[in-house]
């Protein structure tokens, strides 16, 4: 009988696992950037198996969600939206933080950096209004989302530096709007970026021991006595462990290599003895 997991997983089934993660992701239980990691992984599945490790910790399709407060769409000009704004100074948000409405960034003689990868989108579409006069405003996202770029740049520069996803994907959108006057709006991803510390996720290892893709660390020194110890090559334990003495000649990892041993040389004679008196 055929394992039901190793069956071939179709697009549709890859579009559904998408669909729960974009769902997962609105309702607070994925980041940006689990939210374009599991989408990556659930476009480039192979197997159902490996499909259904994407969403192992997310509720079951259909299940109903916690109720939360409703939010009705957001007002025509920006009235909602959060902002971000830096004269002759700073303004940065990064880290674990919600996105919940539209974003704006203003920097005049100054910086505003916002990193995306591990916020909580409530959002289908993360949009940002951004406008720069005389400075810099940097978005950071993760690598594998869809970027809309559309604005204008005088005397600027506006431009976006990421690995986007494959064309014809569902992957997370940022949307920027741009206006840049002496002044610089970038779009840059996790490789030019300086890298986030992943939290640790079962459905990864899960999902790297599917895929054959455990690269892995040094394995940790078997305690002695271990039945699989005794199979060490070059430490004087043949195939079924029992013990042979140790050659002094071989190679060990630990020991400088020493000149070969070979027999002392007979002494010499030396000179006759003299003839006894006499003679």
């Amino acid at each position: 009988m055929n394992d039901p997991g190793a069956m071939r997983a179709s697009d549709a089934e890859r579009e559904a696992v998408v669909e729960r993660l974009r769902v997962a992701s609105v309702e607070g239980r994925l980041t940006l950037g689990e939210l374009t990691e599991r989408t990556e992984a659930a476009y480039s599945a192979v197997t159902r198996a490996e499909l259904d490790v994407v969403t192992s910790d997310l509720p079951a399709a259909g299940e109903a969600a916690a109720p939360a407060h409703a939010q009705g769409p957001a007002p025509e000009g920006g009235r909602l939206r959060r902002w971000f704004v830096a004269v002759l100074g700073d303004s940065k948000r990064r880290g674990q933080w919600r996105i919940d409405k539209p974003l704006g960034a203003v920097a005049v003689l100054g910086d505003v950096t916002l990193d995306l990868r591990l916020a909580e989108v409530r959002t289908e579409v993360v949009d940002i209004v951004a406008t720069s006069v005389l400075g810099d405003v940097k978005i950071i996202v993760p690598d594998g989302v869809n970027v809309e770029l559309e604005g204008v740049a005088v005397l600027g520069d506006k431009k976006v530096q990421v690995a986007e996803a494959p064309p014809g994907t569902n992957a997370p959108v940022v949307r920027v709007r741009a206006y840049a006057v002496l002044g610089d709006v970038k779009v840059i991803g996790d490789s030019r970026a300086k890298p986030v510390q992943k939290a640790w996720a079962a459905w990864r290892e899960q999902w790297r021991e599917l895929r054959g893709e455990l690269t892995g660390e040094p394995r940790p020194p078997l305690p002695p006595g271990s039945p699989h110890s005794l199979h060490a090559s070059g430490h004087g334990f043949h195939a079924h462990g029992a013990e042979q003495a140790p050659d002094p000649h071989a190679w060990h990892p630990h020991r400088p290599p020493q000149a070969p041993q070979y027999p002392a040389a007979p002494p010499h004679p030396g000179p006759p003895p003299p003839p006894p008196p006499g003679h």
